[in-house]
């Protein structure tokens, strides 16, 4: 049925409004119902019961709160796409109200068709009399064609037409608009059974997509992305419970990832958007969506095991090569707060979500037993991306030998560290930035950005190749509260510097083609083993050469954080493994600064520092 300007002007949108009330109310009830399986039922059931009886009742638990969560999902995006609807539709009304308006006080006559018919009006140039009225259609050109000059327009024909266009428009775009939404609503239905496979979340994420792009002009404009993480704070703070709940439904990876928003709301909506991300990937078939949903699960097994410190997923998101930011403990509530930047090789993987995950559960729990009394939250933020390299093929990717990836980082890192500030409810929380490996680096160039890491009052570098810095005191927080650790067989913290790397780089390419050249007299496999040995020899040469020329403080990126020239405290931590020793990982020293199993006393200092008892850890000397 065609839709009349009359039926525009008599459509209730109230009524679509009081129906997304309703499916507002059904979300609500299917997000108590899974606050309180997660909350109450499960955190109970795993403290008192054990047994195949109590894992099958966890089980179940677990299969009823994600299925609550789907319907919380797909009820709030059907609430959404009403009051959009409504409102869009509200926009039509008010342009036609307006047109009609216009109208009633110009004496013209609005058809039920649309056309406006207007009286007769101004002077004709020959007898003086009233120009004749007449009737303005959409389409037509009255008062358009040029004038003979002998006969003067009415003026009432521009504005009639006027009146007609403007009448028309609104009665098409409203009709585009419910074709729009009708499709969409069409769309936003569960398949039957007591279950939500993964397949169904995959269509969830596909209901998402819709809806956003449904509702740009309803919510999302109104969203403050280029502002401070205090104006965010301060615009979230200022929403109805409704715009939020609205907001979480539709928009749960850009709230979830808003630096400035709380902990607890950012966590929620990230959950949401973890079902949503892996039914997304679910549907995909490439190497990278894989790797990341492997990445993902293990992050939602985790998230559902109910973990003690609580976890928090603070961001999450598939972009580059994958983003998570997970907190054990809750950053706005707690009096100490760090944020470990992992480095080289880190990705949104299964990996990273079972090791550097545990970096920052293990860093949680040691500060918790050195400091009982003052609460403490632990992150690990990917936030950026790391460089990606392979021993197999060490020049695959050349990005960890320049910075171009930690100053992107940085400056994402700092947004995130403004967003802990503002939210944390001591208003000052001691603060330590922690990084590892080439993380070491993005902390260290966001601590020289114009006005250092928001908040930050200790920096901790473990495992670094430097910071881009040539001393402590250049990090912002002065050299006394700036903490090294350096494993001795840790291979990153003796890398040879830019200088000696170039000086070994022509060694081995010229010491390579003289012994192939001296070789091939013997044949071709006297080429093979001349050009080997040469290359090895003269690599040598040109890393003696350069070394004789420079500091021996110089790291790859500045001074050696672990050297005395830098004037930062080295902290004890222990030898590691030797790269070459048997049964051990080429540079399994290097990753070992976190694990109490494996470096007790790297941990211990570094929950010190985190706890605020930096003055208790084990110094040792610089080198």
């Amino acid at each position: 049925m065609t839709l009349t300007w009359a039926q525009l002007r008599d459509l209730k949108c109230g009524e679509l409004e009081g129906a997304a009330d309703g499916w507002g109310r059904a979300s609500n009830r299917a997000d108590a119902g899974r606050d309180r399986i997660e909350t109450q039922l499960l955190t109970g059931l795993r403290g008192t019961q054990r047994g195949a009886a109590a894992e099958a009742a966890v089980g179940r638990l677990q299969q009823m709160s994600r299925n609550l969560q789907y319907v919380y999902t797909e009820c709030g995006l059907l609430r959404t796409t009403l009051n959009s609807l409504a409102h869009e539709l509200r926009l039509q009304q008010r342009a036609l109200r307006e047109a009609l308006d216009d109208a009633e006080s110009l004496k013209f006559t609005v058809h039920a068709d649309g056309s406006v018919t207007y009286p007769a009006a101004g002077e004709g140039l020959i007898d003086g009399k009233p120009l004749p009225g007449g009737t303005a259609s959409v389409g037509s050109l009255p008062g358009l064609l040029p004038s003979s000059g002998l006969v003067a327009p009415n003026p009432n024909v521009a504005k009639a037409q006027d009146i007609a266009d403007r009448v028309a428009k609104a009665v098409r775009t409203a009709a585009e608009t419910d074709w729009r939404y009708a499709r969409i609503l069409r769309r936003l239905r569960a398949e039957e059974g007591l279950k939500v496979p993964d397949a169904t979340w995959t269509d969830a994420a596909g209901d998402a997509a819709a809806v956003r792009d449904a509702a740009r002009g309803y919510l999302r404009d109104g969203i403050p992305r280029d502002t401070s993480p205090a104006e965010r704070k301060a615009w979230w703070a200022g929403l109805t419970d409704e715009q939020r709940e609205e907001y979480l439904a539709v928009y749960p990876d850009q709230i979830g990832n808003l630096d400035g928003i709380p902990a607890v709301v950012r966590d929620a909506a990230n959950r949401d958007n973890l079902q949503l991300l892996m039914g997304k990937l679910e549907g995909r078939d490439d190497a990278k969506s894989e790797t990341q949903l492997a990445g993902l699960r293990e992050i939602d097994r985790q998230l559902r095991e109910g973990r003690q410190p609580p976890m928090f997923l603070l961001g999450i998101g598939d972009q580059g090569n994958g983003r998570a930011i997970v907190s054990f403990g809750n950053p706005d509530t707690a009096r100490n707060v760090s944020a470990y930047v992992p480095g080289l090789n880190t990705s949104l993987d299964e990996e990273f979500a079972k090791s550097d995950l545990k970096r920052a559960r293990d860093t949680a729990i040691g500060a918790k037993e050195i400091n009982p009394e003052s609460p403490s939250a632990a992150i690990v933020w990917l936030g950026y991306d790391a460089p990606q390299t392979s021993v197999s093929d060490p020049l695959e990717n050349l990005d960890v030998m320049g910075e171009g990836n930690a100053e992107a980082g940085a400056v994402a890192y700092n947004r995130f560290m403004a967003g802990i500030s503002a939210t944390n409810r001591y208003g000052d929380p001691h603060v330590t930035a922690i990084g590892h490996s080439y993380g070491s680096l993005t902390v260290g160039l966001a601590a020289q950005e114009r006005d250092g890491i928001p908040g930050a009052d200790d920096i901790v570098l473990v495992g670094s190749p430097g910071t881009g810095a040539r001393s402590a005191n250049e990090l912002g927080v002065g050299k006394d509260h700036v903490f090294v650790g350096a494993a001795e067989n840790d291979p990153v913290t003796k890398l040879p510097n830019s200088k000696e790397a170039s000086g070994i780089g022509a060694g081995v390419a010229g010491g390579a083609s003289t012994g192939f050249v001296l070789g091939a007299s013997a044949g071709p496999v006297g080429a093979v083993i001349g050009g080997a040995a040469g290359g090895i020899a003269g690599g040598f040469a040109g890393y003696s050469a350069q070394n004789a020329q420079v500091n021996e403080s110089e790291a790859w990126f500045g001074t050696d954080p672990a050297h005395q020239e830098f004037g930062a405290n080295r902290f004890a931590v222990s030898d590691g493994p030797h790269p070459f020793a048997r049964g051990h990982d080429l540079v399994e020293a290097h990753s070992n600064y976190f694990n109490p199993s494996k470096d007790q006393m790297s941990a211990d200092n570094i929950a010190r520092i985190v706890s605020g008892k930096s003055e208790e850890i084990q110094r040792e000397r610089p080198r």
